[in-house]
């Protein structure tokens, strides 16, 4: 049995005050026995204002969060998905980028998320990533001492067929840290979630942020594990903090066995 932990936050556009944070529910988390921890989409800061948000990013090797969390990992000995960073990466652009992080403190692999959420709500909320983030082209699947990790980033949840690439390209456990908005989570979040888990026979684990954030944005929390069946093995509810789930990874060859369809896919010609 695998036992993981999803951190759910409230981040701010307090860098320090979050690394604190962070810090001490992974290190919390460790101490509860937990080998692989998670934390959600922007784990770094929060910030919703264009000037403020390239004020606050660097670049990947100059980052304090992404510094501070791979010691935290080595100290602990353990393996953490740090789920997001906004890291410069040229050409007056971000990359929203999940790091996959080893019990030695090295780097695994990243995963640049793929999908920008462009949308104007119906309550008045606007959200145009596009605008400032560079999205990803490229699909990952990690190695693990549990099989392959599927790294996804929260607006992603809504293209099925990258979970089944994801999932027919040898994941077993898809990770989709996030911050959802508040009435998006409560009308999809944890249907979207169980779904990819139907669809791909996987573990699905969503750590992710909660609350009302210094900059007004409202996210849904509610930090979920799947497993392959599609049950909810833990839902972290709107509290900060952590939440703790044990994963029997044969499950993923029983359920594949009982529902096949990954080996089932056929080619249509277009429409």
């Amino acid at each position: 049995m695998l036992q993981i932990a999803l951190i759910q936050l409230c981040a701010s556009a307090d860098i320090a005050g979050n690394i604190a944070t962070v810090s001490a529910l992974v290190r919390e988390a460790a101490g509860a026995g937990a080998e692989f921890v998670l934390t959600p989409e922007n784990t770094g800061f929060m910030e919703t204002n264009t000037r403020k948000l390239f004020n606050l990013a660097v670049a990947e090797e100059d980052d304090e969060t992404l510094r501070a969390l791979t010691a935290v990992a080595r100290e602990e000995g353990i393996w953490l998905l740090l789920g997001s960073l906004a890291v410069q990466v040229g050409d007056g652009k971000l990359a929203n980028r999940s790091f996959l992080i080893a019990p030695d403190g090295n780097i695994v692999t990243r995963y640049d998320k793929a999908h920008m959420f462009d949308v104007s709500l119906p309550g008045g909320e606007n959200y145009h990533e596009s605008k400032n983030y560079q999205p990803g082209s490229r699909a990952v699947v990690a190695e693990s001492p549990w099989g392959g990790i599927g790294m996804t980033v929260c607006y992603d949840l809504r293209f099925p067929y990258l979970y089944r690439k994801l999932a027919e390209a040898g994941a077993r456990i898809l990770t989709v840290p996030s911050a959802f908005t508040r009435p998006t989570g409560e009308a999809h979040w944890h249907i979207l979630l169980r779904a990819r888990a139907i669809e791909t026979g996987c573990f699905v684990l969503a750590p992710a942020q909660t609350g009302i954030h210094p900059s007004g944005r409202r996210t849904f929390g509610h930090s979920l594990a799947i497993d392959p069946w599609g049950r909810i093995l833990a839902d972290g509810g709107t509290p900060v903090g952590v939440t703790y789930a044990k994963l029997d990874l044969k499950q993923v060859d029983r359920v594949r066995r009982s529902i096949p369809s990954l080996k089932h896919t056929r080619l249509l010609d277009e429409i």
